[in-house]
């Protein structure tokens, strides 16, 4: 088997060749990955049940079209994400060619988590090669089956010279962070993120953080209840809870949870039958451990289990949870739950629930359910998430045009569509001078004059302009 090393060498030798940069090269690339989604989705989707028992429904939805969209979204626009973009000039520099080219950044890590490990590798990976960079992946060991498909398959699909998988656990990715990379995306917990931002301060890499935290969901003012309980029901137990941007917990007055606690029982039954246990279409906590964990915060809170709290070791299953009756201090308070576990917290206004909020971390998504607009933007406009949706949850990240990522312990950097090309280019500010205004030029020459220092404060300096009609000195 070939060492990380000799990996590292042979990818960084094919970028310094050059043969990553040109658009044909980019294009057949991403075309090959398509051609890898469409060609083995029966494989892809027994992968992922094996390893979360997805239903097929899911798994289509956030592993494939998912990443389906986004690579044909990179296609349709690589041509025109590639041009120069061209920025103003002052009176100095007029006759100059201005603009910023967007060059690859060399060899890039890509490090996926276990939740989505399709979509979580193969997304960034889509901006890796359409902004020309040769990419090293590491997808989770944890989804073993999903890890073992894509190391048979991406050496399949795409250039060997300039993209590999490299498996393993903890002490291989740990092993791989020793080496210089031009860049390193990594998806998953904050403690993890913590020693990849150790390692690549060794060599001064950037780095894209997506991680998570307790992503709030809001109910306030009118609203149609039984619609607003069917997609939060949705986005929380989509994937058995186990998404960064899951609803990690409600605010809400004792009212509206009153109200919204039978419309979610009725939601739930709609979804899965009154047997959940016996549902094709709700998966299972990723491994024993994991369960284990979600467990334990369960058997910790002080709160009251008013729907579902069963589990069973033996298939990893865990029902739907809501949990009432919590105070700010309970375990389920302290960490993100990363499973079908739903604390509702009960506030006196919005105020509060906004107050509530902000005295915590910044979350990765934040969610606002309001017929009222009023409501809505207040809300838009007093916190500060990741990304925002209101009236529904994760839905927001299936757009390519939208940033997907995190603000301050919920991630740093952006992806999806022309985000991830950005972030893995590097945007050059280029000038092409002539040899044209060469008087200008002298006046920047020693011996220096007062009077040429006006001369050019003048040429050079951004004019303000008029605003609402006054002329602005």
């Amino acid at each position: 088997m070939e060492s990380q090393k000799k990996v590292l060498e042979r990818l960084r030798a094919a970028f310094r060749s050059g043969v990553t940069v040109p658009h044909q090269f980019r294009l057949t690339q991403l075309e090959a990955l398509l051609s890898l989604l469409e060609d083995n989705e029966t494989q892809i989707l027994e992968a992922l049940h094996k390893d979360l028992a997805k239903p097929k429904f899911e798994a289509v939805l956030s592993e494939i079209d998912l990443v389906v969209n986004d690579v044909c979204f990179a296609i349709s626009n690589l041509h025109t994400w590639m041009q120069p973009t061209y920025v103003g000039t002052n009176l100095a520099t007029k006759l100059d060619d201005c603009f910023v080219r967007r060059e690859p950044l060399g060899v890039v890590l890509i490090i996926a988590a276990w939740n989505y490990p399709l979509q979580l590798i193969l997304c960034p990976l889509i901006g890796a090669i359409a902004a020309g960079n040769c990419a090293i992946l590491k997808p989770s060991e944890i989804t073993s089956a999903t890890e073992k498909l894509l190391s048979e398959l991406i050496p399949k699909y795409l250039s060997q010279e300039c993209f590999a998988v490299i498996c393993g656990g903890a002490e291989e990715t740990k092993l791989l962070l020793e080496n210089r990379f031009d860049h390193i995306f990594y998806t998953g917990s904050q403690a993890v993120a913590r020693s990849i931002l150790r390692a690549a301060a060794v060599h001064l890499t950037p780095v894209t953080l997506e991680l998570g935290g307790k992503c709030p969901c809001l109910l306030f003012g009118r609203l149609d209840i039984k619609a607003a309980a069917r997609r939060l029901v949705w986005a929380k137990y989509f994937n058995v809870g186990q998404s960064c941007v899951a609803p990690d917990y409600v605010l809400c007055t004792t009212e509206m949870r009153d109200a919204l606690l039978p419309a979610i029982t009725e939601a739930l039954e709609g979804f899965y039958g009154s047997q959940i246990q016996q549902s094709e279409d709700y998966g299972r906590i990723v491994t024993d451990r994991h369960w284990e964990r979600l467990m334990e915060l369960l058997g910790k809170s002080e709160g009251k289990v008013v729907i579902g709290g069963e589990g069973a070791k033996e298939e990893k299953y865990i029902a739907p949870t809501v949990i009432v009756d919590l105070q700010e201090s309970d375990a389920l308070m302290q960490e993100e739950i990363f499973g079908p576990i739903l604390p509702i917290i009960t506030v006196e206004s919005l105020e509060q629930g906004i107050d509530f909020v902000n005295q915590r971390e910044k979350p990765l998504a934040l969610y606002i359910f309001s017929d009222e607009s009023q409501i809505v933007n207040t809300v838009l406009e007093r916190t500060s998430s990741g990304g925002f949706c209101s009236n529904d949850g994760i839905i927001h990240m299936t757009l390519p045009g939208l940033p997907f990522g995190g603000v301050g312990a919920s991630g740093m950097g952006s992806y999806h569509g022309r985000w991830t090309f950005e972030t893995f280019s590097h945007r050059r500010g280029c000038m092409l001078r002539g040899w044209g205004l060469e008087r200008i030029s002298m006046l920047r020459y020693p011996p220096y004059q007062e009077r040429n220092l006006s001369w050019l404060r003048w040429a050079t300096t951004a004019k303000k302009k008029a605003w609402g009609g006054c002329s602005v000195m």
